[in-house]
């Protein structure tokens, strides 16, 4: 109490203290302030920054599209930290976008973008006329909500300042003594300091609302007393405003006369001295004491405000108006009108130029701020905020551009001008090099950035600049470093939590694991079996009962079954090969190779043996159908087609037959004996076809004898006979002997027999083409049914591509061949010779697969048949000869 009442009696007295360094630049306050404070009006459309102060940005609860009213929270606080933005008047929502923003990097951010109704339509408001029974903290909740900031420029959250002296309880004092603060907090604000002085050059907003508005202002002061209760409150002014001291006084002095007698509030001129204005050094011109290093002024028991928030904190609490207008400076001489204003939060720049009459130079610039301390903007559509005390607009002649920057000569005007006994030359150099850690050492953050020393410099270094971007620089270090340190526990967290949890659960599995045996120890002792064991054997019982298809299944089983599937793949095979090469293999004789091998095997032959069973029950079925359709539906149809599917059915039930004898047949000497009589009559045909074509008595006669019936002969072959060329289409190679040699005799009582009448000849032939092929029919069944099963013949399907066998008698081989050949030659040379010139374009192809020419006509059409008619017949006569010494030698 003692050094209250020195420092009481000292200010009474006119004694005050100074600071170090500190210019005295030109003043220029008018004549901007000699003008009494105007309404700016409501622009068209208010862009509001979503943050607005030092701290973190409150969190919308407004949409676009929404409509709200004056003073309505478009922002809402989470932490004492955030400060909420207020609809400066009513209208709607347009945008919630990225705007350019009133700060020195000139970038953009997140801002609320109104446009206004023209209504200015407050919203519900509540006054708290009667302060003094509202307890304190409820009057530093309602500040918060009212978005109050510090308004000389800095913009820190008003309750938080005035929390820092309301740590009354022994646990919050220890709490805060534990920070990196050196000096002992006080639980009670001794001083409250109001800051009227306003140093910076240019500026008058501060001087024009104390001049016009000082009730207001003792009312607020008042407020504050009520909320901090300090011992002494001091409002300081400069003493360059002598008219902003004299309403103040007059002020309190009418208070005085009404009985209101406060001796512990003191108005103090203070001497005009830049940075006077500086928290830091007010306080030192006031008190004699320093704020310590990496302190506040909270330390020593003061709380210093704003003489602008203290008037904002009285329009909040007396008449529930949040922070939606401040007063601001408009200075320079390229403004028409120069003054001061109320300017609503939100506000862009272009319209106060606008309004107020801006005569832009070339190269103009709009400065933020006073000279000393202020930014240029980058753009005016940048917004008013609650920071924002002036807007200048000087020309080049009143205040001249920076100029180029020179190299420093180490003059130490700098040091003498620093308010704060910094070293600016040694962080100019340490800021160039990026050298934080000394930076750091040399307190750079005690740096107010008041702009003396770069005043003083006579090389124009702009040192204020370096000095921010350092102290960027190391605010972005120490993030990064918080955030690594903080992922650093949040990992070492997590392998802790791992590392007890895996510990847990492996103690709670070998709990279980112990509660296990002792359970199947006590059960195999009470039951005298092992459990594991009981166990093992249930699993491996309905393994054995589980099967492919839910039966029954043993691993023998499975195997025989594999086993099986193999063995008809193989015979599958086999079958498939024979089938290409012309020969049928007998099905009886592999299932009879597997006896003795596993059931399992003989089962799935069994069932391969079926199924190839059923197909065949089925083709023939198919063809039975198709006779009797060709029989009965169309008789039209070629006797040759007919007679083709009587042989393959005849063929198919001697192959059945033979099967079920279990006969063995040497099938290679039958593939040998077809091959050889299929050539044999190929060169037959070839040159009967060629006489035919010489000689026209013996064609006729060949006409005559293939149009009658063949009651005795079978036939051994099936020919698809076309116009013009000779196909062998299915050969029955199993025919016997007796069969041939009826064959032959029958073909020449067919050639010696007279012709019949040319009118009649294609309905004969026709008739005699079909009873012929009947005959056949019924020829072969007699034979299979009275040959000998010794005899039985397997099937093979005459292909073009089939090939003789190796084991052919080559002399009679190549003779045939020969001959085959001459009479072939003969025959075309015989042809060309005596051939009509206008048949010597039709060509016969002699080839399996050729199609009939459509030029022909109908009646060389059936002369082209009957003649491949006798050329088979002689085909097979020679078959015959030829296959009997092979037949004796078989039966032999």
């Amino acid at each position: 109490m003692s050094l209250l009442t020195s420092l009481l009696e000292n200010l009474k007295a006119g004694q005050l203290h100074t600071f170090h360094g500190g210019i005295h630049p030109p003043q220029r306050k008018s004549p901007a302030n000699l003008t009494a404070i105007s309404d700016a009006g409501l622009a068209q459309e208010f862009v509001l920054q979503v943050r607005q102060h030092i701290g973190q940005a409150a969190q919308l609860n407004v949409k676009v599209g929404e409509r709200v009213l004056k003073g309505q929270a478009l922002t809402e606080p989470l932490n004492p930290m955030m400060v909420p933005v207020h609809a400066p008047t009513s209208g709607t929502i347009s945008a919630i976008e990225d705007r350019p923003l009133c700060h020195p990097s000139g970038l953009s951010g997140l801002c609320i973008v109104l446009k206004t109704d023209g209504l200015d339509e407050w919203r519900p408001r509540f006054p708290l006329a009667d302060y003094a029974a509202v307890e304190p903290q409820a009057l530093i909740t309602h500040i918060h909500q009212a978005g109050i900031a510090g308004l000389g420029g800095a913009a820190f959250p008003t309750n938080v300042k005035l929390t820092a002296g309301l740590l009354v309880d022994q646990v919050q004092a220890a709490a805060y003594e534990q920070t990196e603060h050196t000096q002992a907090v006080k639980k009670q604000i001794d001083t409250l300091i109001i800051n009227g002085v306003e140093c910076e050059p240019y500026i008058s907003a501060d001087d024009r609302l104390m001049r016009e508005h000082p009730s207001e202002i003792l009312q607020g002061i008042d407020i504050l007393r009520h909320i901090v209760k300090p011992t002494l409150t001091i409002l300081a002014v400069e003493d360059n405003k002598p008219e902003a001291l004299a309403a103040l006084i007059a002020a309190k002095n009418a208070r005085e006369t009404k009985g209101d007698n406060d001796d512990s509030l003191l108005i103090i001129a203070v001497p005009t001295k830049y940075p006077s204005g500086g928290q830091k050094q007010l306080i030192e011109v006031l008190t004699g004491q320093q704020v310590p290093h990496h302190g506040l002024s909270s330390d020593l028991g003061i709380v210093m405000q704003n003489v602008g928030t203290v008037f904002a904190i009285q329009q909040a609490i007396i008449n529930d108006e949040p922070l939606i207008r401040r007063v601001v400076t408009l200075a320079g001489e390229t403004f028409a009108q120069p003054g001061n204003a109320w300017v609503h939060i939100g506000t862009p720049i272009r319209y106060l130029l606008k309004r107020y009459g801006l005569s832009a130079e070339r190269d103009q610039r709009i400065i933020i701020g006073g000279p000393m301390m202020g930014f240029t903007l980058h753009s005016a559509a940048a917004p008013i905020i609650k920071g924002c005390n002036c807007i200048l607009a000087p020309k080049a002649a009143e205040l001249a551009p920076p100029a180029e920057e020179m190299a420093c000569i180490r003059c130490s005007k700098c040091a003498d001008a620093c308010p704060a006994s910094l070293l600016p030359q040694q962080l100019y150099w340490y800021a160039r090099s990026d050298e934080h850690e000394k930076l750091e050492s040399h307190n750079l953050f005690d740096c107010i950035e008041c702009g003396a020393c770069a005043y003083v410099c006579p090389s124009n270094i702009p040192l204020v600049q370096y000095y921010r971007v350092a102290k960027a620089d190391i605010r972005q270090v120490r993030h990064e470093a918080e955030q690594a340190e903080r992922a650093k526990e949040r990992f070492e967290a997590r392998q802790a939590r791992l590392a007890l949890e895996k510990t847990e659960r492996q103690e709670r599995q070998a709990k279980a694991a112990a509660e296990r045996k002792t359970r199947m120890a006590e059960q195999a002792a009470k039951t005298g079996a092992d459990p594991v064991a009981d166990a093992l054997a249930r699993v491996k019982a309905r393994q054995l009962m589980e099967g492919k298809d839910g039966a029954p299944q043993t691993p023998e089983d499975m195997a025989a079954a594999r086993a099986a599937r193999k063995e008809e793949a193989k015979r599958n095979r086999a079958l498939k090969a024979a089938q290409v090469s012309g020969a049928s293999v007998d099905e009886n004789a592999l299932a009879s190779s597997t006896e003795g091998k596993n059931p399992a095997v003989l089962a799935a032959l069994a069932r391969a043996k079926a199924r190839k069973a059923a197909e065949v029950a089925e083709a023939a079925a198919t063809d039975t159908e198709l006779n009797t359709d060709s029989a009965t539906a169309t008789p039209a149809k070629n006797p040759a087609v007919a007679a083709a599917i009587a042989k393959a059915k005849a063929a198919q039930a001697a192959a059945n037959k033979r099967d079920s004898g279990n006969e063995k047949v040497d099938h290679k000497k039958e593939a040998i004996k077809a091959a050889v009589a299929r050539a044999k009559a190929r060169q037959e045909a070839e040159l009967q076809a060629a006489m035919a074509a010489l000689n026209p008595s013996t064609r006729d006669a060949a006409i005559t004898s293939a149009a009658q019936p063949t009651d005795t002969a079978p036939h051994t072959q099936a020919t698809n006979t076309h116009t013009g060329a000779n196909s062998t289409g299915a050969n029955n190679t199993g025919a016997n002997n007796t069969d041939a040699n009826n064959t032959g005799a029958d073909d020449q009582t067919a050639i010696a027999s007279p012709v019949a009448p040319e009118s009649t000849a294609p309905v004969d032939a026709k008739k005699a083409a079909i009873q012929a092929a009947v005959a056949r029919a019924k020829a072969r069944k007699a034979a299979l049914a009275d040959k000998p099963a010794s005899q039985a013949s397997v099937e093979v399907i005459d292909e073009p591509t089939a090939s003789p066998e190796p084991e052919l008698d080559a002399a009679a081989t190549k003779q045939a061949a020969i001959q085959a050949a001459v009479a072939r030659a003969k025959a075309r040379k015989a042809a060309l010779a005596d051939k009509p010139a206008s048949q010597s374009s039709v060509e016969v192809i002699d080839e399996p697969t050729a199609s009939p020419e459509p030029e022909l006509d109908a009646a060389a059409a059936k002369q082209a048949a009957i003649q491949a008619a006798l050329a088979r017949a002689k085909a097979r006569k020679a078959a015959n000869v030829a296959s009997t010494p092979s037949n004796k030698e078989d039966e032999s």
